[in-house]
């Protein structure tokens, strides 16, 4: 891996300086994401693959004034998420993009600036559903106007910490643009989401600024104060999710 400075930003693309995300810990980097070996080929044969407009993606992305919003230029490209699991990239193998076919998943943005920095990509199905259109959309919103962080890394430090992934994958700031979007394109929340938006209104989520921190005790702490609520809400969590979308039965003792 090429040498990296203290303030660069981070290889892996979340956004953070290399101090503040993987500085120490530079073999969780995959030879993917190391600096300077995602060629500008790579890039350009995601960027390059044709948008698309599957569900209300047009609608919601029209309805949407980012910059207003986040105070960022960057815009956001749909493109195919079959033709996207065909390049056969990591971020493709992601459990975001298995399963029923109505998924999506946000492109770590260290793999398309190289070709096209003044987007981001969001992979979706034809059949996606507007619970997660509005899912992958909130990463967006938080990735340029929220905890800075980019989804799908949070595996690493998940392992380290000793602490479910999902409890960084969706922090406070995260939640905060779900509910936005909910609300703005009347929108329901599948049963995974709705556990999420009912931690942020009891402000259970942990803040994107803790996990940039990278603190152990401070996140063992207050995911373990998340589940204690969870185990506590057991039966008003049921009563929300039990017939939304994706429900499969009680998950107080599971990930939120």
């Amino acid at each position: 891996m090429d040498k990296v400075g203290r303030n660069d930003p981070c290889p892996c693309g979340s956004g953070k300086k290399f101090k503040r995300c993987h500085l120490g810990k530079e073999d969780q980097l995959t030879q993917e994401t190391a600096a300077g070996e995602f060629s500008p080929e790579d890039s350009a044969r995601i960027t390059s693959l044709p948008e698309v407009s599957y569900g209300r993606s047009r609608e919601v992305l029209d309805g949407l004034d980012i910059q207003k919003l986040t105070g960022s230029s960057a815009g956001v490209k749909f493109i195919d998420l079959a033709a996207y699991k065909d390049l056969d990239l990591a971020d493709a193998r992601r459990p975001e993009s298995e399963g029923t076919g109505t998924g999506g998943i946000l492109i770590n943005i260290f793999k398309t600036k190289v070709t096209d920095p003044d987007h981001l990509y969001l992979a979706i199905s034809p059949d996606i559903s507007d619970s997660a259109l509005i899912h992958q959309l909130a990463h967006v919103l938080d990735y340029l106007g929220g905890s800075k962080l980019m989804p799908g890394l949070a595996k690493p430090l998940s392992f380290d910490v000793g602490i479910p992934g999902e409890h960084l994958e969706h922090p406070h700031e995260y939640a905060y643009w779900l509910n936005y979007l909910q609300k703005e394109f009347d929108v329901q929340l599948d049963a995974d989401d709705t556990i999420v938006s009912f931690l942020f209104e009891n402000d259970m989520l942990i803040k994107g600024h803790d996990i940039e921190q990278q603190d152990k005790t401070l996140l063992r702490a207050k995911s373990e104060r998340m589940m204690r609520f969870m185990s506590e809400k057991s039966a008003e969590i049921d009563a929300l999710i039990c017939e939304r979308p994706g429900y499969i039965g009680s998950r107080v003792n599971e990930n939120p």
